[in-house]
């Protein structure tokens, strides 16, 4: 049960995050509290099933540019999500690299929020 409302604070705040990002970049446009929402879902779903392919696929890269390769797939992401959505819009390929590199800043913040709020 506590797992379960961790994961829901989780979306929420990563939803918050998102329209935070939209707040601060022009590169990245939400419409609205609901949008957010759904691209989280999209977002985690993309992360879930096609970023360990990418990762995988790039690893050589990865390696050379010391990880960095792994901002431009978390930007390629970040793009697919507003290719699927209509709610959630990115000026492009760049605009998503920077704007997943803010959204993950965040994510992190609020990783480290919910470890402290709820120790395993």
């Amino acid at each position: 049960m506590l797992w379960r409302m961790k994961l829901l604070l989780k979306w929420l705040l990563n939803a918050g995050a998102l329209l935070l990002v939209a707040a601060v970049f022009s590169g990245v446009q939400v419409e609205s509290y609901a949008s957010a929402l759904w691209a989280v879902v999209v977002i985690s779903l993309l992360n879930t099933l096609v970023r360990p392919l990418l990762v995988l696929l790039t690893l050589p890269v990865t390696l050379l540019t010391v990880g960095l390769f792994l901002f431009v797939i978390n930007g390629l992401m970040l793009w697919a999500a507003s290719g699927l959505l209509g709610g959630l819009h990115v000026a492009g390929f760049w605009a998503a690299v920077w704007g997943a590199i803010l959204y993950s800043l965040l994510g992190m913040a609020i990783d480290s929020l919910l470890a402290r709020l709820f120790p395993q």
